[in-house]
């Protein structure tokens, strides 16, 4: 099914694959926003719960396949070889300006996260 490019599959399997990517890819996006959310709400709050370890467990995993993909995401090249464009937004189905800066703000908002989580539990941050 490969024109030209060795490795791309079209055709209209390829664009239903595609999409299927791009909505685990998606759905996966959220969940990872909402397990920081969920450091963050811990950190704030002092409560941890369920949930909290939860979200630390999903970000592990996430942040491990991340690194040993060579900080690359596996469904990112999986969407380009069932034909996905290259850009920003083309392996899920956000828009460019939900996903552009994905690694500097979530990087950045779980590394905080996991800051104050810290020091919440070794009690250098309280709340009044």
């Amino acid at each position: 099914m490969s024109q030209g490019l060795p490795g791309l599959r079209t055709g209209p399997k390829s664009a239903l694959n595609l999409s299927l990517i791009r909505a685990v890819h998606t759905t996966i996006y959220l969940v990872m926003v909402a397990a920081i959310a969920v450091i963050w709400h811990a950190a704030l709050t002092g409560r941890f719960g369920l949930a909290l370890w939860i979200a630390l467990a999903l970000l592990a995993v996430e942040s491990a396949v991340f690194l040993g993909n060579g900080r690359r995401c596996p469904l990112t090249a999986l969407a380009v070889r069932y034909g996905a464009e290259k850009g920003y937004a083309f392996d899920t189905f956000l828009p460019e300006r939900a996903t552009r800066y994905t690694f500097r703000v979530f990087g950045t908002l779980l590394v905080l996260g996991l800051i104050l989580l810290a020091l919440r539990w070794t009690g250098l941050l309280t709340t009044p």
